[in-house]
Formats: C-alpha cells, sequence, structure tokens
C-alpha cells in the first residue's frame, strides 16, 4: 500500500478503507485478454507480459485505464491514479501496477505560481507515474468534468449517502506539480474518455501542456558564498496573512498541542510542535564603525568566518559537486557523495557554495524544487540525533532518535508518490562513527533505495573512513562517488589570501609577505584557515605598530643622530605587513602557551602523544585503547632502540657500558617503559588527552583534547620524536 505519515498526507479524505474490496483477503488474480486466453496454461503465463488486462480480488475487478483509490497506512486519505499498466511483480515479488498519479492542491508548493481558482473536490492529473503493490488498491474513484458533476449534483456536493461519496472528483487540468504549471482547461471526458482511452496519449497531454522538468543552465563557478539555511517551505510560518502581509512570530500563549503517529512497531511517537521565538531587536552598525581604516577591512576580509565573493583554486571541485548534485535532483534519484580532504581545503565552503547556486537556480526557475538540510557531527551531542535533524527537515515533527529512525525507514523503503528530493550535507562524518557504525551505515544505505531522494553529502577529513569503519562486505555495496580536495599549494594559498585583500586601500600588505605565509603554511599542511589566520595576526601587529608609535623629539645628541638612519629605515616599513610581521605571527602561532607546553613535555609524555596520534591517523578514529597506543608506541621504539633515551624507558641503563643491546636474546621479551602510565595520568590532568576513569589500563579509552595540528606543530622539528622514525 501506499505508506505515508498520516500527518503529511496530502491525498483525499476516505471513510472506510474497504468497502468494495470487502473484508475478507482473498489474493489477486490476473484477468487476461480474451484474443490470448486459449491454449495451454503454460502458453498463457508465457504471453502473461503482453496479456494482462485487469487483475482480481474477489468481486472487485480493475482494468488498465479504471481510475482508482489507492490507501494511505495509518490515515483515513487516499491516492487517486489511473492503471497505467499491470506487471508480474515489483521489488517485493508482490503483483503490482504502474500508477499515473492525480494530485490535489495542498501538494502544489510553489504558493507563487500555484492557481487559487481551484474546486473542493478538485483533482489535478500529473505526469507522475509510480509502481505500487496491488494490495495498495482501495476501490474505484469516478473523475468527470466539471459540466457533468454539476449535472449530476446540482447541490455541488455528493450525498453523504451516495455510492460516490469521497469517490467522486473534477479534474479539468492538468498540472506538474514539482514546477507547479499548468496545462490549459479542458473537458475531461473529451481527453479521456474512460477505459477505453490511452492512457500514453493522456500522458503526453499534460507533459506537453506542462514543464516537465526546469532546463538546466551553465552555472556560474565565481559565485558568492552565502550561508545557506535548512528551511521548510511547506510551513505555517511561512504562509502570508489574509491582508497578503507575512504573519509576525510571537510568543505562544496556548500550550502547545501534541499529534500522535503510530511507527511500524506501533509505539506511539509524541510529535511536539516547533518552538517559536519572540524575535529580539537588531541593531544596525554603519559601515563606518567597523571600516574606517584598511587595516580594519583588511581584519574583517581576512577572518575565516567572511563571506568570500567567490572560491578560488576550486573550480574544478566546484564543478564536480555541482553536476552530480544537480543530476540527482533533476533526475529525482537517490546519490551519495563522499568528500574527503585534510583541514582547511575548502570542502565545506564549496558544498554550501553549490547549494546556494542551485537554490538560485530553483527561485529561477531552472530547477526543480529540493530540501536542503546540514548535520554537523560537532554540533551534535550524540550522533543518533541526526535522525531526529533529518525527520524534521523532511516532516518539520520534533520527535526523538529511536522515532525517527523508525519513521525514516518507512519513508525511505516505501514507494511515496512526488517525494521531493532531500540533499543532506553530513559535516564532520569523523564524529558520527558509533559502536556498530549503525548511523554511517543507514545514510549510506538509503539513497540507495529505489524511493528515497535522499542524496547525501558527506563530508570527512579521512579518505578511506567507510573502508575503515565498516565491513569490506558492507561497503562494497554502497553506491559511493568519492571527490578529493587535496591541499592547497603556495601558489593556491596566495591566490586565496590575493582575492581576500582585493579592495583593501592603501597596499598594506607586501605580496612578499603573501608569499612567505603562503609557502610557511603550505610546507606544513596546507590549510587555508591557517593561512588567514597567520595575515589577519601580521595585520594586528602593523595596526599596533602604527597606532603606537610616536614621532621621536628632536634631540642635538650624537646618539639620536646614529640612530636617525635606522629610523628612515622603519619609518618607511612603519604600517606595512612585511616578512618580519609575518615572522612574528608565526611565532606567537608557534609560543601560545599550549605549545610552549607541549615542547616542554618529557620524553615519555611527547611518546604517548607521538603514539596517539599516529594510531589516529592509521585507523581514522579519533578513540583508541591505552593498548592500541602501547603496541604503536613499541613499534616506535624498535626503531631507536640503542639510544640512551630508550634504554632509560626501558630499565636497560648502561650500568654495564660493555654490554651490547643488540646482544640480548631474541626470545627475552622487551620490559615495560618506565613512567608511561605516570604520564598518560598526568596528561590527562593538564587537559591534552582524555583517558577512560583516569586510569591507564589497556582497554581504557584513550583520546586527544586538542587538536591534531597542535601535536604536529609541537613536535615537526623535535629530534627525540624525528629519531623514532615519526614524521609529521
Amino acid at each position: 500500500m501506499v505508506r505515508r505519515s498520516s500527518n503529511v498526507i496530502k491525498g483525499v479524505a476516505r471513510d472506510d478503507s474497504d468497502d468494495e474490496l470487502g473484508v475478507d483477503d482473498h489474493p489477486w488474480e490476473w484477468i487476461y485478454r480474451e484474443a490470448q486466453s486459449s491454449g495451454s496454461p503454460t502458453k498463457r503465463k508465457r504471453n502473461a507480459h503482453h496479456s494482462i488486462v485487469g487483475a482480481r480480488m474477489g468481486t472487485f475487478e480493475c482494468y488498465v485505464g479504471d481510475c482508482v483509490l489507492l490507501k494511505a497506512e495509518g490515515s483515513n486519505e487516499a491516492w487517486v491514479a489511473i492503471v497505467a499498466e499491470f506487471r508480474e511483480a515489483d521489488e517485493d515479488g508482490d503483483k503490482a501496477a504502474n500508477f499515473l498519479w492525480f494530485s490535489t492542491e495542498k501538494e502544489i508548493r510553489n504558493s507563487d505560481r500555484k492557481r487559487t481558482d481551484f474546486l473542493p473536490n478538485e483533482l489535478y492529473i500529473t505526469p507522475s507515474t509510480d509502481v505500487n503493490p496491488l494490495a495498495s488498491i482501495n476501490g474505484r474513484a469516478v473523475v468527470m468534468s466539471q459540466k457533468k458533476f454539476q449535472k449530476e449534483y446540482p447541490s455541488g456536493k455528493v450525498p453523504r449517502n451516495s455510492p460516490g461519496y469521497n469517490k467522486t472528483f473534477i479534474c479539468k487540468r492538468g498540472c506538474n506539480t514539482r514546477t507547479a504549471t499548468y496545462t490549459e482547461e479542458f473537458v475531461w471526458e473529451d481527453v479521456y474518455p474512460g477505459r477505453e482511452g490511452d492512457v500514453d496519449d493522456l500522458l503526453e497531454l499534460v507533459r506537453s501542456g506542462t514543464r516537465s522538468t526546469r532546463k538546466r543552465r551553465n552555472h556560474d563557478v565565481s559565485a558568492r558564498e552565502t550561508d545557506y539555511v535548512a528551511t521548510q517551505p511547506d510551513r505555517d510560518e511561512d504562509c502570508p496573512s489574509d491582508d497578503g502581509a507575512p504573519r509576525p512570530v510571537t510568543t505562544p500563549r496556548k500550550r502547545q498541542k501534541t499529534k500522535q503517529v503510530v511507527t511500524p512497531s506501533n509505539r506511539r511517537v509524541v510529535v511536539k510542535k516547533a518552538l517559536e521565538f519572540t524575535p529580539l531587536a537588531t541593531r544596525i552598525l554603519s559601515p563606518s564603525h567597523h571600516q574606517s581604516s584598511p587595516f580594519q577591512i583588511a581584519r574583517a576580509q581576512l577572518h575565516v568566518a567572511s563571506v568570500p565573493t567567490s572560491l578560488p583554486c576550486r573550480e574544478s571541485e566546484f564543478s564536480l559537486v555541482y553536476s552530480h548534485l544537480e543530476a540527482a535532483i533533476t533526475d529525482g534519484s537517490g546519490a551519495c557523495i563522499y568528500i574527503s580532504g585534510t583541514p582547511g581545503t575548502g570542502k565545506t565552503a564549496t558544498v554550501r557554495e553549490v547549494v546556494s547556486k542551485l537554490d538560485e537556480a530553483v527561485r529561477s526557475d531552472e530547477l526543480d524544487d529540493f530540501i536542503f538540510v546540514e548535520i554537523n557531527g560537532m554540533k551534535i551531542t550524540d550522533p543518533h540525533q541526526s535522525y531526529s535533524l533529518l525527520w524534521e527537515a523532511l516532516k518539520g515533527q520534533r520527535v526523538s532518535p529511536s522515532q525517527a529512525l523508525d519513521l525514516l525507514e518507512r519513508e525511505f523503503n516505501n514507494p511515496s508518490p512526488r517525494r521531493i528530493p532531500c540533499v543532506v550535507l553530513m559535516d564532520e562524518l569523523d564524529q558520527l562513527v558509533t559502536k556498530n557504525q549503525s548511523v554511517m551505515y543507514n545514510f549510506f544505505n538509503w539513497p540507495g533505495l529505489r524511493h528515497s531522494r535522499l542524496i547525501v553529502l558527506a563530508v570527512a577529513n579521512t579518505m578511506d573512513l567507510p573502508e575503515r569503519t565498516l565491513s569490506n562486505k558492507i561497503s562494497s555495496r554502497l553506491g559511493l562517488t568519492r571527490i578529493t580536495f587535496p591541499g592547497y599549494n603556495h601558489e593556491q594559498l596566495m591566490k586565496i589570501i590575493q582575492s581576500r585583500l582585493e579592495g583593501v586601500p592603501g597596499n598594506i600588505v607586501e605580496p612578499d609577505a603573501v608569499q612567505f605565509a603562503s609557502r610557511k603554511v603550505a610546507a606544513v599542511s596546507g590549510d587555508a584557515r591557517r593561512a588567514l589566520d597567520i595575515c589577519r595576526r601580521a595585520v594586528e601587529l602593523a595596526e599596533a605598530d602604527v597606532k603606537g608609535s610616536d614621532p621621536d623629539p628632536g634631540t642635538p645628541s650624537k646618539r639620536a643622530k646614529a640612530k636617525t638612519g635606522e629610523a628612515d629605515r622603519t619609518k618607511s616599513s612603519r604600517g606595512k605587513v612585511t616578512i618580519a610581521t609575518v615572522k612574528r605571527a608565526i611565532n606567537e602561532a608557534t609560543t601560545s602557551p599550549l605549545q610552549q607546553y607541549l615542547r616542554a613535555l618529557p620524553f615519555a609524555s611527547k611518546l604517548i602523544l607521538a603514539s596517539l596520534l599516529v594510531r589516529n591517523e592509521r585507523t581514522g578514529l579519533p578513540d583508541s585503547t591505552y593498548g592500541d597506543v602501547m603496541e604503536e608506541m613499541n613499534r616506535a621504539l624498535v626503531v631507536d632502540a640503542s639510544s640512551r633515551r630508550v634504554g632509560l624507558l626501558r630499565h636497560t641503563t648502561d650500568r654495564d657500558s660493555k654490554v651490547d643491546i643488540s646482544t640480548r636474546k631474541k626470545e627475552q621479551k622487551p620490559p615495560r617503559p618506565a613512567g608511561i602510565s605516570t604520564a598518560a595520568v598526568d596528561l590527562t590532568g593538564a587537559g591534552i588527552i582524555i583517558l577512560e576513569g583516569q586510569r591507564a589500563e589497556r582497554p581504557s579509552k584513550i583520546r586527544l583534547a586538542v587538536g591534531d595540528e597542535e601535536i604536529k606543530l609541537a613536535f615537526r622539528d623535535d629530534p627525540e620524536i624525528r629519531a623514532l622514525g615519526i614524521a609529521f
């Protein structure tokens, strides 16, 4: 049956769900064409696909071209459709049929293009088709023209005691609900005389009279990046009031009512109404307050949260994501795009820019409508909350994660006519890893379902995260389109910084300084955000130098005259961001209190952090066990086994210098490193790592409490770490 949530059904009302089919559950039987009914049963089965003209269940019969009602699970409403053709079996092996759908006015989302002259019982014939099992058929429907309806029912309403009550409808136009385009008004009996009519001709009439899909356009890769907010256009707060003005958002005075839905497991789902907030007053600042000097303009444009006018050096990745996403939305199919790359390579910014351009295409009638929702793994406390966020974006209901999972399973596993595509941006996918990996598996599996129309954009820092977290059997079945964002080189970083500095008066940043900062960052990570932060701090230092410099008072002393030449040299560079200014900014970034603490750690503590970081990069997971880190540590100690510091750590000091470590017996088990457990507890107390129970035991969970880049930056030039064969 057509299974959809009862609160979102927009079909027609039905009082009795099985009045025509009866209460007995008879099996469905095919009705074959009379011309092919003769002959042996084997021959009839061989020609069944071409000879099926109808189906029978008990005393109820329906044929190709009949208008029928289809059940809506969990509701007293139904869908209306025309039987286009019968099929031997659907994906589940049940007898099925392909239906040509009618639509009510409630299903047209575009309020600007929606007609307002619809009748209470009017339906629009659409070009949408879908395959449903025969078990979803609920009875016959009667569709007629407005003139014939008025003749049969002069009062304009079907009497409640009439057999055609809630089964008789008017159709005088065709409509494409996705594009909100209508055909010219017609007489239903003229365009479709009933079972004798041709369904293909009717479908062609609707397709030619409406715009079946919006034509694609040539997108501009240098588009303005805007923060796209997930919205649901079908909400009550978006509807205008009676006088045409938007409804103001006010504080609710009455207790919010709840709706009850039943999940497939027969559990009641308490659906709470969305929260409403009283808007606060907004103060608008003049640009003169924060852009009064070139330094302030440069600082604002170099901020990582600033919205650039374009995304340089990511044109090819932008086009690739755009083409895949646009094709999936236009075709109405599901897709899963896995985007990977190191931090700061523009993954999220590029995806948001693509979605922004697609939204512009929707507003300009060049693309079909879609729903967008962003789920950030760093902003939710539990990965299972992603189910609730997705269900709220689809239906506007706030439910618990377990209830949302049941509803999403039913929504995506069952056919539903005219479902709108949904684009989900799953940012920081590394943080959505669970013990049994159910969250990641579901979001990767749902787009592959036939009726889901779910498009998942998974963004992660690890290239092979699905293979590391999911079993090979599962990951091989997932249809992932992979797009990799490489780190920026120094030329690309220069272009990014220079694009941010365009329009800044005074040329306060020298090109050599930009090149120096770009080369420094490109040699470490290629992170554009770090390069912007360094340049922004350099601008702040240059601004502080200008504000803190006072003119030197004139003095006749020889000492002052000797300093005149040096003052003249510094005067010309004052107020400019030079290579020296960038060096000061880099030194500040590398000499922060955290960096100073990490570099002053003893060898045992450094060894724990380096081993934990290597383990995380090896597995792609943020969590490890203390025992796994110890194994990683023992591998590293083998490389530098002959050094004195490793000997001290393993209790093999040079008390007998004549004994060489390499002459030990091979069967001797290496001693346990001393001081490692104490060092792990000390790092936990300092907030550098998180150790389960603050006990250094092998099964204890351990993870970094600071960023990976902080550890890499602190130990990059450390000779003790390099001697172990660990390079960052």
